[in-house]
Formats: structure tokens, sequence, C-alpha cells
């Protein structure tokens, strides 16, 4: 499997941390180990032109997902193919802002729209109430997991 991270902004973000979520999210998710991935961490300038380009929208936003092979999760009996997912785009400044709001930390929100991100290349989707409450409700297990591995990790 190939996860590649580029910080492409000016903030520090624990790479590892990320790179561990996503070790971890596509094992939970029956992704095969030869999947690729990739997460880009760019400013406020940048995530905007994406944003307008993409979405039509103004302003910078928290997370782009840019599907590729549209794989979707697989199952223990039948994990998903090998090929790329695509790529997870993040604005480490908008997130900061929302982990103020949220009263948790940057890194916090990150590993929140990071499996959002990937929940979207997989995908999952939130436009209607049931799709939200599938989505959401795997994002706070996927999370949960992570964190509870992490504990450990640091014990």
């Amino acid at each position: 499997m190939t996860i590649e991270i580029n910080n492409e902004s000016d903030h520090q973000v624990d790479e590892q941390v990320l790179l561990r979520l996503m070790e971890y999210n596509l094992q939970e998710l029956h992704v095969s180990p030869d999947a690729d991935v990739a997460i880009v961490l760019v400013d406020e300038g940048a995530m905007e032109s994406l944003h307008v380009q993409w979405m039509d929208e103004p302003g910078p936003t928290d997370v782009l997902s840019f599907p590729m092979d549209e794989l979707r999760p697989g199952s223990e009996d039948a994990p998903t193919p090998a090929g790329l997912l695509g790529d997870i785009v993040l604005c480490p400044a908008v997130a900061e802002t929302q982990a103020v709001a949220a009263k948790h930390s940057t890194l916090d929100e990150l590993i929140l729209l990071t499996t959002h991100g990937l929940l979207h290349l997989l995908g999952f989707d939130h436009a209607e109430p049931d799709e939200e409450r599938e989505m959401f409700g795997l994002q706070r297990e996927l999370i949960t997991g992570f964190q509870a591995v992490e504990r450990q990790r640091r014990a």
C-alpha cells in the first residue's frame, strides 16, 4: 500500500499520525494492501482555488476528495481490489479554525477530516439523511478505534 503525504502548507502537521490513521482505516475497511492514496495539505489560497474549480463554491474549505478508480470498501472475505483510491486535500488553516470551535486539537480535526475524505473516496456521501447517518456513524467508529490504538501505542 502506498500512502503518500505531501505537506505544501505553512502548518506543521504530524504526518506520522496521518499515516498511521490511513493504515488503520484502510485495514478496517478491508481495502487491498496494493491500493494507493495521496494526502495533500495546502494553504487557504490553494484550497480556495480547488474549491472554486471543482465545487463552484467560494472560499477555502476543510477537505476535498478526488476519487480515481471508484473503489468501494471490501470485506474480510473479499477485500477491495488493488487500485488508485485517489487524493484527499486538507487545509490545516481551516482545520485549525474548526478545531477551536469544536474545542479539540487541530490534529484531532485533521484526523476527522482525513477519515471523512477517505470515506468519500470509497463512495460514501452525506447528501441524504440515511447516507449521512451511515457515513458519520462509520466515521465515528473508525476515529474511536484509531484513538484507542493510539492510546495503547503511547502506553
